[in-house]
């Protein structure tokens, strides 16, 4: 009862420091005309693509609100989040501990933990008024006539929100470890170039580096944006993201012994260390896009559901071969998700695969499975899949009536995009900041 007393005026404390925070403004005031940026390009390219103009609209099938207008437009706030959102959250605390607050702060009736809930709350009441535009945008879309799936745009948003949760969490971290702002900020930046710099090397390498690349904030991202929800990013973003957490309340304990807090921080990463290996280890997926791009057609995933011996594809592309890309996005990603005993094996030596043009074995892909190999350098869909029913004795199945996604061409001009999202909202996050900072005064 006492925590649950003591929690609302905590709250509205950190609330009240995170909207003095300059940083805070700075923040909205940037995310308006990132947001508006990618919004305008994207609808003036998807009319384009409509046929705007009156012509003929180029592929309608290709045309989804996903990639056309979401993506886009919400990826100003993957931009934000990285490199604007982490000064907010370590403000939250590096300014407590240079002021010499957080000393009077640990004296008063709540604990540590409360201390580090109450900001994490107050920065995602922040970070969801700072969706503001995002969601201005998406009702725009709507006004303009644009279609949306809820499932795919739910799906997207909780990417992002997860993505959110662990940028907080890595920050209030260094925050609590750094002796000053500036040191939690270099660190926090490391971070996000060491998760930069995995996903590059690990860039068609297979194995557990591709592996261990898959879960980086940038890669995990990707599967949301691609409208596929997997249980095991959302296990592993949440158990990062709690373990800064839980690092920062062990450390804001001043009152503790640095040996005392670093036994107990051993034994935290032990613990989420575990978490994170049981959930990286779930195969549990929906493919929650309209046009089901991340699946075979159901009478094709039955079949091959019927494979339970370890399949073995070995790959001789080159990591930036544009049919590798074609491969993994139409073949592989989907055969992860039927079958639980996939391996894949990338055989080439160079990213670009120059020096292997010449090579005979370049553009080979070999499949094994049940002592029985064989090869094929098609990156296609059906015959892939054709390969595969050979090479496991499954009798294809019949051609069923798979519905054909007809595609929401939208030959819109974004009306009205650039006065709100150029001029108003800086204009009322001006204002409003203005009016708080006289209230306080």
């Amino acid at each position: 009862m006492r925590s649950l007393s003591s929690f609302p005026p905590l709250f509205s404390k950190e609330w009240r420091e995170l909207t003095a925070s300059r940083a805070y403004w700075l923040l909205l005031l940037a995310v308006g005309p990132l947001v508006g940026h990618g919004f305008i390009n994207a609808v003036n390219l998807y009319a384009e693509a409509s046929g705007v103009g009156g012509r003929p609209a180029a592929l309608p099938q290709g045309l989804t609100p996903l990639d056309g207008m979401l993506a886009p437009t919400f990826g100003a706030y993957d931009l934000a989040v990285t490199l604007l959102f982490p000064f907010v959250a370590i403000r939250s605390i590096a300014a407590e501990k240079e002021s010499g607050a957080l000393k009077l702060a640990l004296q008063f009736p709540f604990s540590v933990g409360e201390m580090v809930a109450a900001k994490l709350l107050a920065l995602a009441t922040g970070w969801l008024i700072a969706w503001l535009p995002g969601l201005i945008a998406v009702a725009m879309w709507r006004a303009y006539g644009g279609h949306l799936y809820a499932l795919e745009t739910l799906n997207l948003l909780l990417g992002h929100w997860l993505r959110m949760l662990l940028s907080a969490g890595v920050a209030t971290a260094a925050a609590a470890l750094a002796e000053s702002a500036a040191s939690a900020a270099i660190v926090t930046l490391g971070f996000t170039l060491g998760t930069w710099a995995l996903d590059f090397i690990a860039a068609g390498r297979g194995g557990w580096l591709a592996a261990l690349a898959s879960y980086t904030p940038t890669a995990a991202l990707r599967f949301f944006e691609q409208g596929l929800l997997r249980l095991s990013v959302v296990i592993v973003i949440l158990a990062l993201a709690s373990a800064g957490l839980a690092i920062a309340a062990i450390w804001l304990h001043i009152g503790r012994k640095p040996g005392a807090r670093l036994l107990r921080s051993v034994v935290l990463l032990g613990f989420i260390a575990a978490i994170v290996w049981l959930g990286s280890i779930s195969r549990a997926s929906w493919d929650l896009s309209e046009n089901r791009r991340n699946s075979f057609s159901r009478a094709d995933e039955v079949a091959l559901r019927r494979v339970r011996e370890p399949l073995r594809i070995t790959i001789n592309l080159a990591a930036e071969d544009p049919r590798l890309m074609d491969y993994e996005r139409g073949i592989l990603n989907k055969l992860r998700r039927i079958l639980p005993r996939l391996e894949v094996d990338y055989a080439a030596q160079t990213r670009t695969g120059l020096f292997e043009g010449a090579e005979e074995r370049y553009g080979e892909i070999w499949y094994e499975l049940g002592g029985r190999k064989v090869m094929n350098r098609s990156t296609t869909g059906p015959i892939v899949v054709e390969q595969l029913y050979q090479l496991a004795g499954i009798t294809a199945p019949a051609n069923s009536d798979e519905p054909v996604f007809p595609g929401y061409p939208l030959a819109a001009h974004p009306k009205g995009a650039s006065m709100i999202f150029y001029a108003l909202w800086p204009l009322a996050v001006i204002s409003i900041w203005g009016l708080a900072r006289r209230q306080r005064r």
